[in-house]
Order: structure tokens, then sequence, then C-alpha cells
């Protein structure tokens, strides 16, 4: 199969990384696969790729043109689609997905547009990309959403849309097997977080609960890793509280499962996600964790609350008693906690489940 995907760039992300490993695992297995990055600048790629994937810059193709105005982007994508012929088109992001919808209508090849945060609540969508998504939306062969919550809610804003599919985000192939045991103390205990440094992983909420915390589980420190706008007000905040000692912000990983297993427990504050990979990988490692109860993932990620911690969004005490269990509990305890939430993800969110998945919806052409 001849697959064209069109992503935003190619940066550091939970969105780029899937795509990365999408289009690596349909070109190892034979496909023809041309990834396409349609963000006006050239960039560069953060993640590997098999070297069977073609990259293009359609910053590329941009640069060939010698007029400019709104039609420029779409006039190049649509030339892309016809010099490669593919059998497929995949779109990631709602910004891209609407520009691929209309840089190919009345083309003949089928377009699967995939949305990647939750469609109701996220906050990255403008009143006019809104507007363009609930007319272009119901042009795509299929809408792809990564939970079985996202389906309401992206018809909630593109009521017309009638072909949904849910496929959630696979485990990346080379993640390592899930520990055994959690790491030998040194004198610390790590309580982990990851994410953009941004207001919705309300990471200030969680040192909050954290500070709230620290006097009774001393030998527990708090690590959130990560990049982002709110990095100067989430360092004023660890010195206003005390915790600049117990609260570290070590910045951002290109190993972030290697810095995983060092901790003893994972938390999860977002307001929202459109799928908390981290949460995912940190479950599948056999970390213990514990996850607010936002649209859309972690409700479906944790079994119910079988195989992760979940706790009811805007309760502070009640994230604190969830952490406080954790951190007062002993090591064996953990263990099996995390152990039980690395057997239910791995089996559930495989690549190979999650690419047979899309096989089903693809062949749906």
């Amino acid at each position: 199969m001849k697959i064209l995907f069109f992503v935003s760039s190619m940066h550091a992300g939970g969105a780029e990384r899937v795509a990365a490993t999408l289009a690596s695992a349909w070109a190892q297995r034979g496909d023809a696969v041309t990834l396409v990055c349609s963000y006006s600048g050239r960039g560069t790629c953060f993640y590997p790729l098999h070297e069977r994937v073609q990259i293009r810059w359609l910053a590329d193709y941009l640069a060939q043109l010698r007029w400019a105005g709104p039609l420029k982007k779409l006039w190049a994508m649509r030339r892309l689609v016809r010099e490669t012929q593919p059998d497929v088109i995949v779109s990631f992001l709602t910004n891209v997905n609407v520009t691929v919808l209309l840089a190919t209508r009345g083309l003949a090849t089928p377009v699967f547009v995939c949305e990647r945060t939750d469609p109701l609540y996220g906050d990255n969508v403008e009143p006019i990309l809104a507007h363009l998504r609930r007319w272009t939306y119901p042009w795509a062969d299929q809408v792809v959403v990564q939970t079985r919550q996202s389906v309401d809610h992206l018809k909630q804003v593109a009521a017309r849309v009638r072909r949904v599919s849910v496929i959630p985000n696979p485990l990346p192939p080379d993640l390592p097997a899930a520990r055994q045991r959690e790491p030998v103390q040194t004198g610390r205990f790590i309580l982990m977080a990851m994410g953009r440094l941004h207001p919705v992983k309300q990471f200030n909420g969680l040192i909050e609960v954290f500070g709230s915390l620290a006097d009774r589980y001393p030998d527990w420190d708090l690590e959130i890793w990560g990049e982002g706008p709110m990095r100067e007000a989430l360092v004023a905040q660890t010195e206003r509280l005390g915790l600049s000692a117990r609260v570290r912000l070590p910045g951002r990983t290109t190993q972030p499962w290697i810095v995983m297993q060092r901790a003893h427990a994972f938390v999860l504050s977002s307001r929202v996600e459109g799928f908390p990979n981290t949460l995912l990988e940190a479950m599948a490692l056999g970390l213990p964790c514990v996850a607010l109860d936002c649209p859309s993932g972690p409700s479906e990620l944790a079994d119910e609350g079988r195989a992760a911690r979940l706790v009811p969004m805007d309760d502070a005490c009640a994230l604190g008693a969830a952490l406080a269990q954790l951190m007062g509990a002993r090591a064996d305890w953990r263990e099996a906690r995390g152990a039980q939430a690395a057997a239910s993800v791995r089996g559930r969110y495989s690549l190979d489940q999650v690419l047979q998945r899309w096989d089903e919806v693809l062949c749906q052409k």
C-alpha cells in the first residue's frame, strides 16, 4: 500500500512520536510511506524513522512557487498528492486535517484524518479552525479518534460526521520490558510526572498537593520532566513553598523510559488529554500510577480504575489521598500495582494490535 502521511512537524511531541512509530512500522512491513511535514519551516526530524520512510518538507514545494496567498499551501499539497499517487492519505492534527481535506477536495484518494486531542476540550482550536472542522470533516473517508469517549465529543463539535473510528496510540516497539522490582532506595524515592510545562498539565496544582504531603513523606521527591512556557512560574512556586530541594524540573529528555524506570510512582495531573502517552508508557514499564480522570484516555488506560488509580477532576484532597497511599505503601504493594498495570496495557496497546486496527480502517476505503 502507498501511504501519504501528513503531519505538522517532526519535532519532539506525542503526536510526532506516534507518527514516527506508525510510519516506520508500515515501512518495515513493506508499505511505501511518504511522510510530509506541512509546517511552513523545514525543521528537523526529532524521532528516528525506518530507512524506507521517505520524508518530505512541504516548505521545499512552497519555495518553488513564485506567488503568495492563502491557496499556496493547498496547491502544494495537491501537487504532492498527484506526484506520489498514494492509495490512501493519513493526516494528524486538526489544522493539518482541515488543510489536507481542502487541498484534496475532488480527488479520488481516500483521506483519513486523525484528531490528536479531545475534540471537545482541546484548547488549541481557534474559532475559524473549529468552523472549518465542522465544514470539512464530513468529507473524510474516516475521522479517527483515540478513545471511545472522544467519539461523542467529536460529534458535538462536528455534528455531520458519521464515519468515526477509534484507534489508540500504540506502545513503542522498542519500549523496555516491564520491570519486576522498583528501584532500590538510595535515600530518596521519586514520584514522577512528565509533559509540556503548560497550564493544561496542571503541574502547579500537583506541586501544591505534593507540598501538602512533603512533611509526612520526607524521603519522597517530585520530578517533573518537560519544557514549556510555565517553567519560570513553576520554579518560582517551588521556591515560594520551600520545596526547591524536593521538586525538580530537569527539562526535556530524549530517553523518557530510562528516567521513568528510575521512578517509584507516576502521576498524571492533566486537565485534558487526547491520549496520555506518558501514562501508557509508565504503566507498561510497571510503575504504579495515579491519574486525574480527565477527558479523554485515563479511564480507558486504567481499565476504569482497575489498573491504575483514578482521581476525580478538581479534587485536590482525593489526589492527595491517592498519592499518600502510594508514598506510604510498602515496596511490594507498589510492585504488585505496577505489575497489574503493565499486564493490562501491554496486551491492549501493542503495536501489532494497533496496526491491525489501522488495517481494518484503511481497508474500509
